[in-house]
């Protein structure tokens, strides 16, 4: 089967697997574990901040970035289509006992006028505004992206206001190898970071959130408590620091085969509109009376598997294990339905 569900569902290559069984581990919970200590000290230092702590998972370093810039009672700023109200099981209340306020977007992206709009009042029936979260590339958007240009309005604002801004950084080298910006400009617009590894990077497990270094002390902390607090985890962090140095720039082949598809289904009959293409992420509407869930059992049949994002809307994303070959064998595919 040809899997287009999602860049989550990558294998190790044989140069990431070798990395991972040379690692030099120890017992991260203590600290100890050199491998873990050298994924920490590179990120930061890529993003030009003090810190960085290794976890399981995205979902855990948002949640782990929104307990700490927040108290109960306060409220945190993001669009509509962001991950963490839409896919973290409503963490932010769970977690931090805060709320949200949503912004209707473009694609998922927001602007400095829209977050200035919807920053409350201090009234004691208000809960107070504390954090801003931005999302690079949007899943749910289709894999859009904020440039710096679009970012350091908001970043200006929020420092003026006095709010957090932290960035869910779950498919971030998706859009720096589009827009050719470093990770230290990123770094410098943001308070904290989540970069996720184990989407198009490939490495099979984790997540690296980044701040200052009074910022992770106390997200260390919150990564006991909720769980994920590991042991010899550098052959997890092997994988990741093998992602950094060498599956970085190919990552423009996932985002130049996901617009190639995008240019086909948008000349067939059955497909209603496609989202702008952006990076990896492709989401397309299905003409009345075909519904996602036939197309897709039409798709698998053929040997291909995808995602619905919808009732007449499906999602394919491109990846490391998606190949030119099995591309071929898409668009043959799709023309034949």
């Amino acid at each position: 089967m040809i899997n287009l569900i999602s860049d989550t569902v990558t294998k190790p290559t044989p140069g990431m697997l070798e990395a991972m069984m040379q690692a030099e581990v120890g017992d991260d919970v203590f600290g100890e574990d050199p491998t873990v200590n050298a994924l920490e000290e590179k990120v930061a230092q890529m993003f030009g901040k003090e810190a960085a702590l290794y976890c399981p998972s995205g979902t855990m370093t948002n949640q782990i970035a929104i307990k700490v810039h927040t108290q109960p009672l306060d409220e945190v700023i993001c669009d509509e289509y962001s991950h963490i109200y839409q896919y973290e099981t409503a963490g932010y209340a769970y977690n931090s006992g805060v709320g949200i306020n949503l912004i209707k977007g473009t694609n998922g992206k927001i602007t400095a006028e829209q977050v200035a709009a919807a920053i409350k009042p201090r009234y004691d029936w208000l809960p107070i505004s504390r954090l801003v979260v931005l999302e690079n590339t949007c899943n749910k958007g289709g894999g859009s992206y904020y440039t710096l240009e679009e970012i350091r309005p908001i970043q200006e604002l929020c420092r003026e206001k006095g709010l957090a801004l932290h960035l869910d950084g779950a498919r971030l080298f998706n859009a720096l190898v589009e827009t050719g910006e470093s990770t230290q400009e990123v770094g410098a617009h943001f308070d904290s970071v989540s970069l996720c590894l184990s989407k198009g990077l490939g490495a099979p497990v984790g997540s690296v959130l980044i701040g200052r270094k009074d910022f992770i002390q106390q997200a260390r902390r919150l990564r006991k408590v909720m769980g994920g607090g590991m042991r010899q985890a550098g052959y997890l962090a092997a994988a990741c620091i093998y992602a950094l140095d060498h599956q970085v720039e190919r990552l423009r082949d996932d985002n130049e085969r996901a617009r190639r598809i995008g240019e086909v289904l948008q000349g067939l009959n059955y497909v209603e509109s496609v989202r702008p293409v952006q990076s990896n992420i492709l989401i397309f509407d299905l003409v009345e009376g075909l519904t996602a869930d036939k197309f897709l059992e039409e798709l698998k049949a053929r040997g291909i598997n995808a995602s619905a994002f919808g009732p007449q809307t499906v999602r394919f994303v491109t990846h490391l294990d998606f190949t030119e070959q099995m591309m071929d064998q898409v668009l043959a595919v799709l023309k034949q339905i």
